[in-house]
């Protein structure tokens, strides 16, 4: 199967999942379910739900295993982009050409939608009947790190404390390990985990793929920012700059930018070459990444 097509089956997937998983909510009706649901169920790439299913498929994990996990990181995915349109952090009016969800809900609700989202990650994984209970506690473990203070949430607090300040590249890619690389390094952690027999030379070529991947994923979102338009990115494009903030194509130049994006990638695709198993899906995955246009 193609590449494109394993990735449009695997939205339609995760789509429903999380459907059912709003759907579960009491209460359906209430603004907050409302909020969530519209947060949650936009049109989101699943961009982590597709590379965790790809290590799945690679490790012969049965996807019905990844599931709650893939969905639940798309949970804290969710409610990291409603926290960060908020006025105090990016201030974003438009998100996946929609507006973002404290336009629509006000900002009170959404803090609360990203809130209840990010409980609701942790409650999927506790409540899936197809993992152990020792299963369960490390992909719990995992994505609790990756999410919080030495995840996502630290790569936060950076990016703020930078904001209108000078920075520098050890810095920025710090930031950007920890508040876009940790997510995607979670994916790759968390099958390897349940697949439980994965010798040593694997594991580290797999968690080197997911770091190199996972911050050229920023490094291209930062490029898109300067080099696309609002339509295509269905958000501000000139966003970063007019806010002053830490980038790669702001600290680099935009030539330079482009080339530590190619030598991301290399090192990505060279990593590969350390695993005993086929690969080509995660070749096609970390080309996606670069060559995407929003």
């Amino acid at each position: 199967m193609k590449f494109e097509q394993y990735h449009a089956d695997l939205r339609v997937q995760i789509d429903y999942q999380l459907e059912q998983h709003i759907n579960a909510l009491p209460e359906q009706a209430s603004p907050l379910s409302d909020a969530m649901s519209y947060a949650l169920l936009g049109n989101g790439k699943r961009v982590r739900p597709l590379l965790m299913s790809i290590v799945s498929e690679m490790l012969n994990i049965p996807q019905g295993k990844v599931s709650s996990s893939a969905c639940a990181i798309e949970c804290i995915h969710a409610y990291s982009l409603v926290h960060d349109d908020l006025p105090a952090m990016d201030d974003d009016d438009l998100r996946r050409g929609q507006p973002t969800c404290h336009i629509l809900y006000d900002e009170g609700m959404a803090i609360l939608a990203g809130d209840a989202l990010q409980t609701m990650a942790f409650d999927i994984i506790i409540n899936d009947p197809l993992l152990k209970d020792k299963e369960k506690i490390s992909a719990l473990s995992l994505l609790s790190k990756a999410s919080g203070y030495k995840g996502m949430c630290g790569g936060q607090a950076i990016d703020l404390t930078f904001t209108d300040q000078l920075i520098d590249l050890n810095t920025l890619t710090e930031l950007h390990q920890l508040k876009t690389g940790a997510l995607l390094q979670a994916c790759v952690s968390i099958p390897m985990v349940l697949a439980g027999d994965i010798n040593k030379d694997a594991q580290k070529a797999l968690i080197l793929f997911a770091q190199k991947i996972g911050l050229a994923f920023q490094v291209q979102d930062d490029i898109l920012d300067v080099t696309s338009d609002s339509a295509t990115l269905g958000k501000p494009s000139g966003s970063d700059e007019q806010a002053n903030k830490s980038t790669f194509p702001a600290l680099l130049g935009l030539s330079a930018a482009q080339d530590y994006l190619d030598k991301l990638y290399s090192e990505a695709l060279n990593s590969l070459k350390q695993l005993p198993y086929e690969t080509d899906p995660l070749r096609d995955f970390a080309q996606y990444i670069i060559k995407r246009n929003y």
